[in-house]
C-alpha cells in the first residue's frame, strides 16, 4: 500500500490540454511596412519590436533568432521613434529646447490662472515665460483714471493680448486694484482728463484676446464727443473675436453722472463684439434724472450667439418700439431675458412677431412685458421661469393671469403683491409650480415678524393646490432662535423651538413636497429646510448662496 502511494501520478488532464493548446497557437507575423508606424506614437512602436522579438525563439531549424531584413530595417525604425522618449540626453524635441516664443504662444491658449501656475511649475523655462508675460495678465482690475495702465497697454500689444478679463472700477469704489507689477510708477505722472474714457476704446481693441468686460462707471453713460467720433471711425473695422460678456453699470449718485445719459459709448463699443453672448447694461436712475434711450441700441445692435441680455433702468421711445420688435426677431438664440425699457404704459405700442425669442427659458420684465411673451404664438418655447411681476389687483392683472392659464410655468419670482387673495389667484393658473418667491406685500399690512399659526394654516391650504411645489419664500412662518448650538438654550428660546415645531408639522402635513422657506432674518444667506427623520417632520438653518 505505501509503494503505491509514493508512485508518482500522472499530470491532470486539463493542464497537459492546455499546454498543447499553447504550444500548437502560432504567432502573427509582424507587419514590416515601415510607414504604417506613426512617428508620434511610441507605445505602438515599442508594442510592435515586442511581438517582433518574441516570435523569433518560436522559429524552427537554423532561422532560430534570426531577423529577415525587411525585419532588421523595421526594428531599427521602431528604435528611432521609441529613443527620443527613453534615452538619458534631453530630446531635442523637448519643451525646455522650443524657442521663447514657441512656449508664449502655448501659454497664450491657457485662460485660467490656476492653470497657468501648474504650467509654469513644470519647468523654468516655463516658468521665465508664464510669470512675466501672462499670470498677472489675465485679469486686469484698475480705474479709468489711472493712466498708467492704457499707456502701457496701448504701447505694448504683446502684452495686452495676454489679457482675457478686464474689469473697471468706479472713481470712488474701495476695492483693490489687480494691476501687473512691471507697471513702472513713473507712468502715473501722466495727467488725467475728462476724454480718458473716448481713448480707452482704442486702447481695448489692441486686446485680441480679451473675454470679458466688466465697467463700472457712470462715464460711460455720458454723450459722445464730435472729436472722439471722428477717432474711431478710423478703427470701424476692428474686432475683438472672442469677447464673449460684456457688463456696463452705473453708480447712483457717482462721479460723472449726467442728468441725460446717453447708450452712444457702450452701443459703439459693442459694435466691435460680433461674437458676444451675455450682455448686462443696468443703470442705476435717480429723481431727477433722465434714463438712456435704447432706440439706436435695438435698431443697431445684432449679435447671432447672444443668449443672455440684461437691460435695467432704460427708456423707449414709442418709435423704438418697433426697432424693438425686430431685435427680439432676430435673436433666436436668446435664453435668459431680463428687460426694464420704461413706462409700462409705453408697452402697448409694442408688438413682438410670431415666433420671437424661440429658446427663452428665464424671463424678468414687468407684467405687461411677460403677458407680450407669453402670449406670441411660439413652438415649444421652454419659458419656464418668470421674476420681477407684481401683483396689483383682479383687474390690473386678469390679462397676465389668462396668460399664465395657457402657459407651463415651473418658477414664479414675484416683485411684491397687494393682498393674499392676489396670491390665490395666482396659484389657480399655475398649478405646476415648483418655485414661489411672492416677494414683499406692499399693503399698510405688511408683515413685520412670524405669522399667527392660524396664517400657517391658511397659508399652507393654500399652498395644497401646489402638489409639486418644493420652495416657498416671502412669509415669516418661524421665530428667531439663538444660533450658537452649543449654549445651553433659553427659557424664550425653548418657547420658540417649539412654536417652530408646530409650525413644520403643519406645512410638512400639508405641503409633503416642500423643502425650503426663509429664514427669520432677511437677506442673511440662510434657508429653513424642512426633511423627515423616520414619521418626524424636523426643521434646521442651512446656508445658501445669495
Amino acid at each position: 500500500m505505501v509503494a503505491a502511494d509514493t508512485r508518482a501520478r500522472p499530470a491532470p488532464v486539463k493542464s497537459r490540454i492546455s499546454a498543447a493548446g499553447r504550444a500548437k497557437k502560432p504567432f502573427r507575423p509582424v507587419a514590416t511596412n515601415i510607414a504604417s508606424y506613426d512617428r508620434k506614437d511610441p507605445f505602438a512602436a515599442v508594442d510592435a519590436l515586442r511581438k517582433l522579438l518574441t516570435t523569433l525563439p518560436t522559429r524552427s531549424g537554423t532561422n532560430q533568432l534570426k531577423m529577415t531584413a525587411d525585419e532588421h530595417r523595421l526594428s531599427m525604425h521602431l528604435l528611432t521613434i521609441v529613443e527620443p522618449f527613453i534615452g538619458s540626453s534631453p530630446s531635442p524635441r523637448g519643451l525646455t529646447r522650443q524657442p521663447t516664443e514657441n512656449l508664449d504662444e502655448i501659454a497664450s491658449y491657457v485662460d485660467s490662472k490656476r492653470d497657468l501656475l501648474s504650467l509654469a511649475l513644470s519647468c523654468k523655462r516655463m516658468y521665465g515665460v508664464i510669470f512675466p508675460r501672462h499670470f498677472e495678465y489675465r485679469v486686469i482690475r484698475c480705474k479709468i483714471s489711472n493712466i498708467a495702465v492704457w499707456s502701457y497697454f496701448a504701447n505694448s500689444r504683446a502684452l495686452a493680448s495676454n489679457v482675457r478679463r478686464l474689469e473697471i472700477l468706479d472713481e470712488r469704489s474701495t476695492e483693490i486694484p489687480r494691476i501687473p507689477s512691471d507697471i513702472l510708477a513713473s507712468d502715473t505722472e501722466l495727467e488725467s482728463s475728462d476724454d480718458e474714457l473716448d481713448k480707452i476704446w482704442s486702447t481695448l481693441l489692441k486686446c485680441q484676446s480679451l473675454r470679458m468686460i466688466e465697467v463700472n462707471d457712470n462715464l460711460v453713460f455720458s454723450p459722445i464727443s464730435e472729436e472722439s467720433t471722428s477717432s474711431d471711425a478710423k478703427q470701424a473695422n476692428l474686432k475683438l473675436p472672442y469677447l464673449s460678456s460684456v457688463a456696463v453699470r452705473s453708480f447712483k449718485k457717482g462721479y460723472g453722472q449726467n442728468k441725460n445719459p446717453d447708450l452712444g459709448r457702450v452701443t459703439e463699443m459693442l459694435h466691435h463684439c460680433p461674437n458676444l453672448q451675455e450682455l448686462n447694461i443696468d443703470y442705476k436712475s435717480q429723481a431727477g434724472f433722465g434714463s438712456p434711450r435704447a432706440d439706436n441700441f435695438f435698431l443697431c445692435g445684432r449679435w447671432p450667439s447672444l443668449r443672455t441680455l440684461n437691460l435695467t433702468h432704460l427708456s423707449c421711445s414709442l418709435d423704438g418700439f418697433d426697432a424693438a420688435s425686430a431685435f427680439f426677431a432676430a435673436h433666436p438664440n436668446v435664453e435668459v431675458l431680463h428687460l426694464d425699457i420704461g413706462p409700462r404704459t409705453n408697452l402697448r405700442g409694442l408688438v413682438l412677431a410670431p415666433g420671437s425669442l424661440p429658446r427663452l427659458r428665464e424671463l424678468k420684465s414687468s407684467k405687461e412685458f411677460a403677458c407680450l411673451i407669453i402670449s406670441c404664438p411660439s413652438e415649444n418655447r421652454p419659458l419656464e421661469t418668470i421674476k420681477g411681476v407684481r401683483m396689483t389687483g383682479p383687474q390690473r392683472d386678469a390679462a397676465f393671469l389668462e396668460a399664465l392659464r395657457r402657459s407651463d410655468i415651473r418658477r414664479i419670482d414675484l416683485a411684491g403683491y397687494g393682498e393674499f387673495e392676489d396670491i390665490r389667484r395666482l396659484v389657480d393658473c399655475a398649478p405646476k409650480l415648483t418655485w414661489l418667491d411672492i416677494g414683499k406685500k406692499t399693503s399698510a399690512s405688511a408683515h413685520k415678524g412670524p405669522v399667527t399659526i392660524s396664517s400657517v394654516v391658511d397659508w399652507a391650504n393654500l399652498l395644497t393646490q401646489l402638489p409639486d411645489l418644493t420652495t416657498f419664500h416671502g412669509i415669516p412662518f418661524f421665530y428667531e432662535v439663538s444660533s450658537i448650538p452649543t449654549s445651553p438654550a433659553t427659557i424664550s428660546d425653548r418657547s420658540r423651538i417649539k412654536k417652530n415645531d408646530e409650525v413644520t408639522s403643519v406645512l410638512a402635513w400639508k405641503c409633503p413636497n416642500l423643502r425650503r422657506v426663509d429664514h427669520w432674518e432677511e437677506q442673511a444667506g440662510k434657508v429653513i429646510v424642512l426633511f423627515k427623520d423616520g414619521d418626524k417632520a424636523k426643521w434646521e438653518v442651512r446656508r445658501v448662496k445669495v
